[in-house]
């Protein structure tokens, strides 16, 4: 089979790896023929590209294809996307992220791509933009899906969403979990003692670890204002931001503002391959991002055995067990997440319990090359129907 995936950018995130993985399995597993098409890396975010090099994956930069609307760098875009899937000639088309889906899929149909998909890691419409902008974006989703003959959702919930949305009818999307490379997770804790001492804990300190961007709407605000009533009722309690991005700078005049500074630390950004060995050196995973398709880094926390603090929002859920993985709260709550952050901190056994029982249900459902398999099959399956 010859495949083409098709990202807006390849920097250091969740829709991103799952990218590269799926590209790695494909040409390593099942021997397909595969391109990978990007845009530059863009932002503080870090590059996956010498990644996707160095393991093989035959890339093409498209050097206008940005994440911000600029219709001159867009129309180029376009005709680049086009002419590049003229060249391969592929029978699979899989989009990701709004420019590169949006773009992408009219590229491909224009060409006469036999099956288009687009990867629904997140939607680009949500409640914290202004109306008119996210009645912009469900338009332009809805136009691109006329373009597309299936969808993939990282999460039922993101399938939800766009059905409310009435982007596409709920027969055109299949759920397919996130892949990650689980064995690094599941021995997260062998160098745990040094990883800590290497961030100067003690083995009194219970670390409460988030990974993600300081960027907006991924809610470090929201830990640094609970971590005041956490760090009264317990002061063993430590806080450690993994990640970098446009508001560290503010975060931070947060953290000292709140006399803070002996609690928290910021590692930036880190090396992807570091964060098992991170979350094996935290004693509780919070999430209180406001929008995510389903963070990767709750099944991250929980397959290395650790229970996880989550805002409910979209596909947070579908892990998120209260009172079996973790604890689930209302988006945006402070005194619930400082509850919730107090009760684990003082009770190793239900850590212990909780990160035991996500591991026992996710370790296998989040297995990249699980997802790959599924994906390929997905391909089949659309190829098949164009057929009859």
């Amino acid at each position: 089979m010859r495949i083409a995936h098709i990202i807006t950018r390849l920097i250091i995130g969740g829709a991103q790896e799952n990218t590269v993985f799926c590209c790695e399995d494909l040409i390593r597993e099942h021997g397909d023929d595969v391109l990978l098409i990007t845009g530059p890396p863009l932002g503080p975010e870090g590059s996956l590209i010498d990644r996707a090099r160095e393991s093989g994956v035959p890339m093409e930069m498209v050097p206008e294809l940005r994440r911000a609307i600029h219709p001159w760098h867009d129309l180029r875009s376009y005709r680049r996307l086009k002419r590049i899937l003229r060249d391969f000639q592929p029978d699979v088309v899989h989009t990701h992220s709004a420019k590169g889906g949006l773009l992408g899929r009219a590229a491909a149909r224009a060409v006469g791509v036999p099956a288009i998909i687009h990867g629904v890691h997140g939607a680009p419409f949500h409640p914290y933009q202004s109306a008119a902008a996210r009645e912009f974006f469900r338009v332009c989703e809805r136009w691109a899906a006329s373009k597309c003959d299936a969808f993939v959702s990282v999460a039922d919930a993101m399938t939800d969403l766009m059905v409310d949305a009435k982007v596409a009818p709920r027969e055109k999307f299949t759920t397919v979990y996130s892949g990650m490379e689980v064995e690094p997770l599941l021995e997260a804790g062998r160098h745990r003692d040094r990883v800590r001492q290497e961030l100067g804990y003690g083995p009194e300190h219970v670390v409460v670890g988030k990974i993600a961007r300081l960027f907006h709407l991924k809610g470090h605000e929201y830990v640094i204002e609970a971590a005041r009533r956490v760090v009264e009722a317990n002061p063993h309690v430590r806080f450690l931001f993994i990640g970098d991005g446009i508001l560290t700078e503010r975060h931070l005049e947060r953290i000292r503002a709140a006399k803070l500074e002996d609690y928290f630390q910021l590692t930036g950004l880190v090396p992807p391959e570091r964060i098992p060995e991170l979350i094996g050196a935290m004693d509780v995973v919070v999430h209180t991002s406001l929008r995510e398709g389903l963070a990767r880094v709750l099944p991250q926390g929980l397959i290395a055995g650790r229970p996880v603090v989550s805002y409910d929002v979209d596909g947070a859920r579908e892990v998120v067990i209260n009172g079996e993985t973790g604890c689930l709260l209302p988006p945006k709550s402070i005194d619930p997440l400082a509850d919730a952050l107090i009760e684990l901190a003082g009770d190793e056994t239900l850590r212990r319990r909780l990160g035991e029982e996500g591991r026992r249900r996710f370790t296998e459902q989040f297995r990249h090359e699980v997802m790959t398999r599924q994906l390929r099959e997905l391909y089949e399956q659309v190829l098949r129907k164009g057929e009859g």
